[in-house]
């Protein structure tokens, strides 16, 4: 039996006899479990599997206990994966990783009631996101604007991910740091153009950071370069931090996630008390992609008509040209920023709907009661055309949603014929691009779609 004792690195290095005591009651709690699969996930990283089960399996013996020590806490790995060390020392990337587990999952519990955690909403979900996203210490009040959210799938092919290296290469030419799912593919691609970049312009000191969440971070572990991991509660808070630390978000090719975060910006963008906010949004890929990207357009204009189209770019084949309109747009950002008095680091002036704060359980009730009706005002639809698409994803790799799904079928998605063709036809293009799955692995529809009458109608 391999056992590995670690001190802690970042925010947890300083923690008081209270904290680190309540630490070790949770480490006993039904939470731990969370926090074993999570602690898993971030040891297998670089492993090539989205298949959350799988890795459980490989690693049954592994276990992960929290030591209270004098000074603090320590963590001891029982049986850990042999890729997360080096001459038998630990990778130190995955230990600080490792930590970032610990602070997310176990801390947070701890410090925060559950019902807050998952049920606030308006001011008290954007306060607690914050608090989240500076306790990890993300936040830099001092930095200038240059954080850009990188959105896209985990399962693209080879010219895809080499255009999203292109494009954070130029990016880090200009300086500009990264955040994204933190996760293999369109998240890592940029990152990794990116450290080229900045070590060309000598800008070594860069962030590249990942949001996640706990359903997501076991078929989806942090990539190697993220050296600011932030696991927030759910899906919403980890969007909501996205567009509040964001000063531009580009969208690469992806799959049902992909569109789920596209549609979760524009519903933020069309609320008409955000007409004034400036955050640019560009959709980009290689030549190979401009198909996909058309019936995406498609779909956003048929669903959420122009004004939905008109909130973002689409620019094909050219890196330099995304990396100057960002450049531009994030001098736009500081300018407004600065005008209305609002900080830097954090957009607290963009408002953001409860429809798309409150946490979505997708179940097979939830997801069938979707309204995916014309008649919805535009922003009541964008939401739940985001939370169908959620609700994909995670019957594609949440193990939850998954046993649902084996257990009683498909999720059933309904709604009047011209909209649910159009989000058929979509998904049936990432389904035959292998979108849905890493390459390589079949996939099985976690979702039927049908045709309804409107309420009333």
């Amino acid at each position: 039996m391999r056992k590995v004792e670690l001190n802690p690195t970042g925010s947890m290095n300083l923690l008081s006899q209270q904290e680190v005591s309540l630490l070790k009651q949770s480490s006993s709690s039904p939470l731990y479990q969370l926090f074993r699969q999570c602690a898993l996930a971030v040891l297998s990283s670089g492993s090539n599997t989205d298949d959350v089960e799988a890795i459980l399996s490989q690693h049954r013996s592994f276990e992960v206990e929290v030591l209270q020590r004098e000074r603090g806490v320590k963590l001891r790995l029982i049986n850990p994966p042999d890729q997360a060390f080096v001459d038998g020392e630990l990778i130190q990337g995955i230990r600080e990783h490792l930590f970032a587990v610990l602070r997310d999952i176990l801390f947070v519990a701890v410090k925060y009631d559950d019902t807050l955690l998952r049920g606030s909403s308006g001011p008290e979900a954007t306060n607690l996101v914050f608090d989240l996203v500076r306790n990890a210490q993300v936040i830099d009040p001092e930095e200038e604007p240059c954080l850009l959210v990188c959105w896209g799938g985990h399962s693209i092919v080879g010219p895809e991910y080499d255009y999203t290296k292109l494009v954070g290469y130029r990016l880090g030419l200009r300086g500009m740091n990264i955040c994204t799912g933190c996760g293999p593919g369109a998240m890592k691609g940029p990152m990794k153009g990116a450290t080229i970049g900045h070590a060309k312009q000598r800008t070594y000191r860069k962030n590249y950071i990942g949001l996640t969440e706990p359903g997501i971070i076991a078929a989806e572990p942090p990539n190697a370069i993220v050296n600011q991991l932030i696991i927030l509660p759910d899906i919403e808070k980890r969007l909501e931090a996205f567009v509040r630390l964001s000063h531009g978000i580009i969208i690469f090719p992806g799959g049902a996630g992909t569109a789920e975060e596209l549609l979760y910006i524009l519903g933020v963008k069309l609320d008409k008390r955000n007409k004034d906010q400036v955050l640019p949004i560009v959709l980009t890929g290689p030549q190979s992609a401009a198909d996909y990207f058309n019936v995406l357009d498609d779909f956003i204009g048929a669903t959420l008509g122009p004004e939905a189209q008109a909130c973002y770019e689409i620019v094909i084949d050219d890196p330099v040209k995304v990396a100057k309109i960002m450049r531009a747009g994030v001098a736009s950002v500081r300018d407004f920023r600065k005008s209305v008095g609002d900080a830097y680091h954090y957009n607290w002036s963009i408002n953001i709907d409860e429809s798309l704060q409150l946490p979505f359980e997708p179940t097979h009730e939830s997801m069938g009661a979707l309204r995916l009706f014309h008649d919805a005002e535009q922003g009541e639809l964008a939401a739940d055309l985001r939370r169908a698409f959620s609700g994909i994803v995670a019957g594609n790799i949440k193990p939850e949603a998954m046993a649902a799904v084996a257990k009683l079928g498909p999720f059933l998605l309904s709604g009047e014929p011209e909209l649910m063709e159009r989000m058929d036809k979509l998904l049936e293009q990432f389904v035959d691009q292998g979108r849905m799955k890493l390459p390589g692995t079949a996939y099985s529809p976690c979702y039927r779609i049908q045709t309804a009458p409107a309420p009333g109608g």
